[in-house]
């Protein structure tokens, strides 16, 4: 076992290093209820086929394409010091997204608090969920 398989937490899942286990904490407002979602992305039985099976968001597909696509982007890469975000309030809600992405570990943190997290916010949309107030409309 390598370190790779270790998940946060201490859990140990063997071969999962290369599939995603991502869990999202997200509120809607300060004191507001938290919704708590899993998208996982592992070997089904046998056969080692991709499953979606563990995760609890609505559209765990849709959630996962969105991951894949921007995943590098807004998990991984570290936000300029020099670039210029619009000044304008999206919302309250707050996202923290914490596990691994194929091998990595991902703790990232998502809001609406100007131009430039609220178009991170848009982007991983569907792996918050759905539930109202998550999908970075304003």
């Amino acid at each position: 076992m390598t370190a790779a398989d270790s998940l946060p937490g201490g859990d140990s899942r063997p071969g999962e290093a290369a599939g995603v286990d991502l869990t999202v904490r997200l509120t809607e407002a300060p004191g507001a209820p938290e919704y708590e979602f899993r998208l996982v992305l592992g070997s089904s039985g046998l056969s080692k086929s991709p499953s979606l099976e563990g995760s609890t968001l609505p559209d765990p597909a849709a959630a996962l394409a969105a991951v894949e696509l921007f995943a590098e982007e807004v998990f991984f890469a570290p936000r300029r010091a020099d670039m210029m975000c619009t000044q304008q309030y999206g919302g309250p809600q707050v996202a923290v997204v914490t596990g691994t992405f194929h091998g990595r570990a991902v703790h990232s943190r998502f809001s609406l608090t100007d131009g430039c997290e609220i178009a991170r916010w848009r982007a991983m949309a569907p792996l918050f969920g759905g539930t109202p107030g998550s999908s970075g409309q304003t």
